[in-house]
């Protein structure tokens, strides 16, 4: 008989609970399909924007690693590009294969590896990152609702879209706000903060007090980045370079199956799918299929069946691109798949 602990248990209702999460997304994303209908859309695609697509595909592994550099500069000048662009590619191959976002933290412990830096500061860069990401899609989304006026008669879309786009977006940039003064008040207020941690962590052993201690130290240190208004605004303004290049990607996407929108109004689209993929079920499947679907027939009134078939072929071919590029570096480098996995988790704990 076998005997489970305390943290096997842990574990398990953790799976349990992302996987039935997963199922529910994935019911509502299949319901009222007609499956002959998806497999006729699956295949209607043009194939010469759809190469276009598959270039397409890495590029924010790369704008994302120009600017995660503004954010390491305070510890190391000299990172290494193709490093940051292999942290982008590792971590979001490790989200896409194993549930829990691990991803988000393979990625800075990978870089933190490879560029002998400490990991608290590298994982405290990313906090900003995703930070910084909320922010910017926040403020896409509000200045999308806030023009909405400007063009009823061009843009029909469903009430009940729009009430769930304020919503979101409400929450998105609470959360954001929240993530920003915590990270404000752990730079400014150090000491405060450090001594706080120290209260927490009595009861604990001096082993595992001391290590939490040391990584918080550390992970402050990678909030510097507040201390520069220039890093900052050059910061701000490839968080939008960023976003308008993924919305591009996009935006040529749904060219491939001979939709075509005016670039700004796949700005709500984009934002729900952000949404949806930020949800923790293993390889982001249901969350982002159910929020990519809702915003393609809500906010653009698509066909619900070449929805889910043009969802599916987005998905696949985000997942098989990013995949085989983490793989690639990861075979260069030597290291497996699993390996990156018991970091994330040995770090987590």
């Amino acid at each position: 008989m076998i005997v489970l602990t305390a943290k096997m248990r842990k574990t398990w209702i953790r799976l349990i609970l992302i996987l039935l999460l997963m199922v529910v997304f994935l019911y509502f994303f299949f319901k009222s399909v007609e499956w002959k209908e998806v497999f006729s859309y699956l295949t209607g695609i043009d194939i010469k924007i759809f190469i276009l697509v598959i270039i397409l595909t890495p590029v924010h592994l790369a704008t994302r690693g120009y600017r995660w550099k503004y954010l390491l500069m305070h510890e190391k000048k000299d990172v290494r590009f193709s490093n940051m662009f292999a942290g982008n590619a590792v971590g979001f191959t490790v989200t896409f294969i194993f549930p829990g976002r691990l991803g988000e933290l393979v990625k800075p412990l990978y870089l933190a590896q490879m560029e002998k830096m400490s990991k608290g500061f590298v994982i405290g860069t990313v906090v900003v990152e995703r930070t910084f990401d909320l922010f910017t899609m926040s403020f896409l989304l509000g200045l999308f609702l806030l023009s909405r006026p400007l063009y009823p008669s061009f843009f029909q879309g469903k009430k009940e879209a729009f009430s769930n786009l304020y919503l979101w977006g409400i929450v998105a940039v609470s959360f954001a706000t929240v993530l920003l003064i915590f990270s404000l008040s752990l730079y400014f207020f150090k000491e405060k903060t450090l001594s706080i941690i120290r209260f927490i962590l009595k009861p604990f052993p001096h082993g595992i007090s001391d290590k939490v201690l040391e990584l918080s130290q550390e992970f402050i240190l990678g909030l510097k980045f507040f201390h520069s208004i220039g890093n900052l605004l050059i910061y701000i303004l490839l968080s939008f370079v960023v976003w308008l290049g993924i919305i591009f990607f996009y935006w040529v996407f749904f060219f491939a199956y001979d939709i075509s929108l005016p670039f700004f109004f796949l700005f709500p689209y984009v934002f729900l799918v952000m949404v949806g993929a930020s949800i923790p079920t293993p390889g982001m499947v249901g969350g982002f299929h159910s929020f990519s679907k809702f915003g393609m027939t809500s906010l653009y009134n698509i066909d619900i069946n070449l929805a889910v078939a043009m969802t599916i072929v987005v998905h696949a071919l985000q997942l098989i691109v990013t995949c085989l590029i983490g793989y690639a570096i990861l075979w260069k480098e030597g290291i497996s798949i699993l390996q990156l996995r018991k970091l994330g988790e040995k770090e987590s704990q």
